[in-house]
């Protein structure tokens, strides 16, 4: 299929857009006293950083893209705080929040070269 919007393009929204599906099917897996809590939580957190991405790309300016990168920054900060909180609760094991986390350091630090180079 022909990628015919900006953010499309982007490798920091396909990332995210990967992060957001595996931490989904990850959430399947917690306990039914987390679903309005935790794995909702982690969800709209993930699934925001995505849809940040795309919001900012779409006919915006540069600085204006460079506020909706800080959400999607803020977005992912989140995530990685859920993430803690999993493994603390023991919903994930040592492996898979090491993935996760490598993963989202991974995508935190290309979203802010990404944002640097918006703002000049």
């Amino acid at each position: 299929m022909e990628k015919k919007f900006k953010f499309e393009k982007l490798i920091i929204w396909e990332k995210a857009m990967d992060l957001g599906e595996n931490i989904n099917t990850m959430t399947n897996d917690f306990p039914d006293k987390e679903r309005y809590n935790l794995s909702s939580q982690i969800r709209r957190a993930v699934d925001s950083v995505a849809l940040n991405i795309s919001e900012g790309a779409t006919g915006q300016s540069n600085p204006e893209f460079s506020r909706f990168m800080g959400y999607s920054i803020r977005s992912l900060a989140e995530v990685v705080t859920c993430l803690h909180k999993a493994k603390r609760r023991k919903y994930i094991d040592n492996n898979k929040f090491k993935e996760y986390y490598e993963f989202s350091f991974n995508l935190m630090n290309m979203m802010g070269a990404f944002r640097s180079k918006l703002k000049k």
